[in-house]
């Protein structure tokens, strides 16, 4: 276990620091004049241009200015911000909208994972009956619907029936955040579903169920002590991930009812070339996706022991 869990951090930092550099480089092929804004652009003569170019590092040699950003990395130093917020830490731009994203992507999270499970739970127990039916419905709804589609239903009814803000407020945190955190929800609902449905299937098809049936255990004992227990083991795995991805935001949620969260960031950022942000963010990003698919890995193991993550070998 602990042979395996130092692989897979430094397999895991490796990673990221190959996402890093790749980004790091990316930024630099653009035109120096994006570093600028459009009134400097207007305003600046040429001379100025280039002192500024040079005061910032970027006309050093390519190898010197990568190694100052590994330097930087080491020292959790992600620059200034130049567009987003003018001479603002990166980190104090982006952390204003990543407590934001982290409320309503953890509480939709929890919402989804309960009731994801527990239609899938219901799905499997009355297979192939009217409740089977509606949850297959509702799973391939979603997953065929366009997000902007169901998100506008989940608006069309919200506001019109129950009342609900169209869009998100710092005045009224509550109530306007009841809509974004439904859509944010309802894709992973129905993933948990899906998959809670298909692992516990397989799970009661198998012969060590036809067995305790025949031993005379009862369908509870049957349900809590070997299907929900074996079929819970594969889909934690991407627990870890689904949270952590949750809480960095959601792109189309966030920008369709305009929270101030970490979904639209990135891409204003690219839109409006604030290199230090947008070079910042697929770090983040990265760093989590790697970090989810690990912790995925080791709940896995923790849950059923006699999984092994790794051979006499070494390999996975």
């Amino acid at each position: 276990m602990a042979k395996y869990t130092i692989k897979r951090l430094l397999q895991s930092l490796v990673t990221v620091l190959v996402v890093a550099t790749i980004v790091f480089l990316l930024m630099r092929m653009l035109p120096t004049d994006y570093y600028f804004t459009e009134d400097q652009v207007m305003k600046l003569t040429e001379e100025q241009k280039n002192d500024q170019l040079l005061a910032a590092g970027l006309l050093d040699p390519i190898g010197q200015q990568l190694a100052r950003f590994y330097r930087q990395l080491l020292h959790f130093d992600f620059g200034t911000s130049r567009r987003i917020q003018n001479g603002a830490a990166v980190m104090k731009v982006i952390g204003s909208k990543f407590t934001v994203s982290m409320r309503l992507g953890s509480i939709a999270l929890a919402i989804a994972l309960v009731t994801g499970v527990l239609l899938g739970i219901l799905q499997s127990r009355n297979k192939d009956r009217l409740l089977d039916h509606v949850g297959t419905a509702y799973t391939v709804f979603v997953n065929a619907v366009p997000p902007l589609v169901s998100y506008s239903l989940v608006l069309a009814i919200g506001s019109n029936v129950f009342g609900l803000p169209t869009l998100y407020s710092t005045r009224n945190v509550g109530r306007s955040s009841v809509l974004p955190i439904i859509c944010l929800a309802l894709a992973s609902i129905a993933h948990y579903a899906l998959w809670t449905r298909r692992y516990m299937v397989d799970e009661l098809n198998k012969d060590y169920i036809k067995l305790a049936r025949i031993k005379g255990m009862s369908s509870k004992d049957i349900m809590v002590k070997h299907v929900l227990k074996n079929a819970f083991v594969p889909l934690v795995q991407y627990i870890p991930a689904s949270f952590l991805l949750t809480i960095s935001g959601s792109l189309l949620a966030e920008r369709f009812f305009s929270v101030p969260g970490m979904g639209p960031l990135l891409t204003d950022a690219i839109t409006r070339y604030d290199l230090n942000v947008v070079q910042t963010l697929v770090i983040i990003y990265a760093t989590l996706g790697v970090l989810g698919v690990f912790l995925g890995d080791v709940l896995m193991m923790l849950l059923d022991p006699r999984i092994k993550l790794a051979d006499k070998g070494g390999s996975r």
